[in-house]
């Protein structure tokens, strides 16, 4: 064989490998492309069916607190919405249904997992009565500043965040000096912009809220730590014990949390305090294969 023969069936050899090589090339590509159009679509319709899932989960909420809201009386720990929902299969809800046929099997299109819990936002104390009339007022601070020295966080973040907190809620401010105005805050996270600290606002969120308007603090519900800061002179041993008495009977009336408290009674008001609640906040969490949401 001559050596132009040879060259000739090496360069055909080698042209017939690149082309392979590319054939391969462009089929893994297109076959990658394929796939990542599919996991995206897959991902979007399970976002999409988990968050109609979760809205419907929420409506569910709504109704068990319009229910409660129908039959009056105290709100308490031992009502239904105070139960959290650990996390359920959702087929589990619909076990009751004769006329449902969705199994518990994990090729169940109802194979999601669904928990929850609502809490009573007058179980705290709120910022927003901070401030009455355009002014510090006076007897809420002083319950804010017993919470502080009670977890130990700088009174001196307190007292800016009244300041701040003052002009914020201004409807006429006086910008005449030529200061900025800080704007009101809508959400916990931004009670920064005020003046607390991120380390003060981590402390303190497990006992404020920041409501639309002005709220008493609902004996039934409020932990220790937040009845001891709302009643002047109350020593935290007898926060404790009012804990531990409405966990056997809750109190009806503000008159059953005073007896309690003897001579310290009479600082137990109206305007301060009560046994109802107006404001809930509901957590809901949805899983969904890889798919988790939360609202």
């Amino acid at each position: 064989m001559s050596p132009h023969s040879r060259n000739s069936r090496g360069a055909a050899l080698l042209a017939a490998m690149l082309t392979v090589t590319l054939v391969a090339s462009f089929a893994a590509t297109a076959l990658w492309q394929q796939w990542r159009a599919v996991e995206i679509e897959s991902a979007e319709r399970s976002r999409v069916q988990a968050a109609w899932i979760l809205t419907g989960a929420l409506d569910w909420t709504r109704l068990i607190l319009r229910e409660d809201a129908r039959s009056g009386g105290a709100d308490y720990l031992g009502e239904p919405w105070a139960v959290p929902l650990q996390e359920a299969r959702l087929s589990s809800f619909l076990a009751a249904d004769k006329n449902n046929s969705a199994s518990d099997s994990t090729d169940s299109p109802l194979n999601v997992f669904l928990s929850g819990r609502i809490e009573d936002m007058q179980s705290r104390l709120n910022v927003t009565n901070l401030t009455d009339a355009n002014k510090v007022s006076q007897p809420d601070l002083l319950s804010f500043t017993r919470l502080f020295d009670l977890l130990g966080l700088p009174q001196g973040e307190l007292q800016q965040l009244a300041s701040n907190l003052r002009v914020a809620s201004d409807p006429n401010p006086d910008d005449s000096s030529g200061t900025s105005i800080p704007l009101m805050p809508q959400r916990l996270e931004q009670l920064v912009w005020l003046g607390l600290s991120s380390a003060t606002l981590e402390r303190l969120r497990p006992y404020i809220s920041l409501l639309p308007a002005r709220t008493p603090i609902n004996l039934n519900t409020a932990g220790t730590e937040v009845i001891y800061a709302s009643i002047p002179g109350l020593e935290i041993a007898q926060a404790q014990r009012l804990v531990d008495e409405r966990s056997r009977s809750h109190f009806r009336t503000l008159s059953d949390a005073g007896a309690l408290l003897g001579e310290l009674a009479s600082r137990i008001s109206e305007g301060r305090h009560s046994v109802t609640t107006r404001f809930f906040e509901v957590h809901a969490r949805l899983r969904m294969e890889r798919t988790v949401i939360e609202e």
